[in-house]
Formats: C-alpha cells, structure tokens, sequence
C-alpha cells in the first residue's frame, strides 16, 4: 500500500475508480487543474510515493530529482514508448521508479470521427464538398500512415464502406497484406473483421503511398513528425489529410505552404495535433478541427480507469 498518493492533474477517472484509490493509499490527493509548471508538479507531489498524471502535464528529470519519495508513476494516458512519454522514464528506472501507462481505451472514437468527417465532407453534408458531385467512399484510395491499434481500426472501418487501403508502417504486416486472414485472425477492436473478413491492405513506400491516395491519415506516436516539404510535394494538390495523433505528424510551416494552394484539406480534433503555437492556423479555411478529443467518450473514460487500475493493483500486488 502507497503511503500518498497524489494525481497531480486531473487524470479523467471515473468516481468509482478514484474511490477506488483509497484502497491503495492510506492518503489520496487529487488534483481538477493544470500545474502551471515544475515548481507546482513538485510542491503537489510533496512527500508521496505515488503519482499519477495525465498528457497534459511533464514529470522530469528536474521533478524526479526534487521527489525523491517517489516510486511509483501511473500515466493515466497513452505510453507506446519511452521516447514520446510525458515522463522522463531512463530517468526515472534510474531512480528505481516503475512508470506504467496505458493503451488502446480511446481508440474506437477516432475510427468514428474519421468515418463522420470524412463521410460529411465527400457527399458536402457539413457545407463543404470536395469534388463537384457528392461520392462514396466506394474505391476512394485511402492510406495510412502507422498502422498501430488506431491505424488498424482505421482501415478495418474504412474497408466496410468499399474504400481501398494502403499503408506504411516501419514494420510491414504481411498479414494484413493477405487477401484472406488465416483462421482465427483479426484486426484488434473489430469484432467484426474476424474469420473469412477480406483484409487485403497494400504496403508502399511512404513518397509513393502519398502519390498514390486521395485521402491520408496519419496515426503516428506522438513526437513523431513524418510530413515535411518533400512528402506533402509528393502528396500533391487536392487531397484529403487527417492527423489522429495526439501531437502533429507535419512540420507545422510545411502543412501552412500545403493548405495554401487552395483546394487540399486538413482535419483534426484537437489543437494539440494541429500541432500551431500561433493559433492562426485554427481559423484556416482549409483547416477543420473541433478542438475536442474524439477519443473521449464515456466507454474510453471508463476502459481508461481500469486499465489505470490494474496496473497499480499489478504494482502493489508485485510489491507483497
């Protein structure tokens, strides 16, 4: 059992899952704002042993030197590695400290914000049209780019409408490449696509995938920006581009020169992967984003407090 801990932020838990906390701490601190910067983040963690924190806010190596009580870190947030965490984790393994993180709680929402975005702006339901007559996404070429969890369910719901899927991942999946999945294979989170469901997704190099499709969505780790000059030049004019990452795949100045020819489109959800400190590219009239978490809905709120759970539960349960 933790002796404190604190969630330096707020971390989206459900209210049953933060009573649930004081079942492993003999004190619970819980944070409902932001700390405005490593002075604050240290004066909340104070003397606790644990912390939890969200994507919104850093722990350090600054933080860890001035927390020495810590040793345990719950990001209550997506970790797919060290290198885009939000936590300094060489740092902290250094210390001793254990740091869990979580995935694939939010996914589903994003496959349904692509879908709905993307269905609106082809047939012009929401104002804007992309050609002049309204189309299905029957044979639309669509690639992706990072074929994680997201990039997968992406596809896999593409696909039922008839749309034609390429990719490029730094691993190639050969499995998804089969016209046909062996038995018992499937796309994670389609409950759908398992058994005799087509698959047959087409690798190609990255320049060349961008040349070849009409609509791009990109589904990258944050911190890693694939889209510069070159590529949105190979990309060409007239095309589609979703960014589903939690940062931006672009270079910000390149993406501005791109939307400036006139007839491309950029759509998003939150300002984070817009990835613009001005905040000029918001109003763009090229650019669509809500500036809301597509990945935020109630089931993901609810996958995400007990995935959070049990990796303290496994934390604690390792300690015994």
């Amino acid at each position: 059992m933790f002796k404190k801990l604190v969630a330096i932020e707020p971390v989206s838990l459900v209210e049953s899952a933060e009573q649930k906390l004081h079942d492993y701490a003999e004190s619970v601190v819980l944070f409902d704002d932001i700390p405005a910067d490593n002075r604050e983040i240290v004066e909340r963690i104070g003397d606790a042993d644990a912390v939890l924190l969200s994507y919104t806010s850093s722990v350090d190596a600054e933080v860890l030197q001035a927390c020495p009580g810590v040793r345990y870190i719950g990001m209550c947030c997506s970790l797919y590695a060290p290198e885009s965490a939000n936590v300094d984790i060489a740092e902290a393994n250094r210390r001793g400290i254990t740091v869990t993180g979580i995935r694939d709680y939010g996914d589903q929402g994003v496959v349904e914000y692509v879908a709905s975005e993307l269905i609106r702006y082809l047939h012009g339901f929401g104002g804007k049209q992309w050609k002049a007559q309204p189309l299905e996404l029957t044979d639309l070429k669509v690639g992706i780019i990072g074929l994680g969890t997201t990039g997968m369910m992406i596809a896999a719901g593409l696909q039922a409408f008839g749309a034609d899927l390429y990719y490029y991942s730094r691993t190639r999946k050969p499995e998804l490449e089969a016209a046909e999945p062996t038995a018992g294979q499937s796309i994670p989170g389609d409950r759908t696509r398992t058994g005799g469901a087509r698959q047959g997704l087409t690798y190609l190099p990255l320049n060349e995938l961008l040349a070849t499709v009409g609509v791009v969505c990109t589904c990258l780790n944050k911190n890693v920006i694939l889209l510069h000059d070159e590529q949105f030049a190979r990309l060409g004019n007239g095309k589609i581009l979703f960014n589903t990452s939690i940062g931006p795949s672009h270079d910000v100045a390149a993406l501005e020169h791109w939307l400036a020819n006139g007839d491309n489109e950029f759509f998003c959800d939150s300002a984070g992967a817009l990835g613009d400190p001005s905040g000029e590219l918001l109003t763009h009239p090229h650019v669509n984003c809500m500036n809301v978490s597509a990945g935020r809905t109630a089931q993901a709120i609810e996958r995400l407090s007990t995935k959070v759970l049990k990796n303290i539960e496994s934390y604690l349960g390792g300690q015994a």
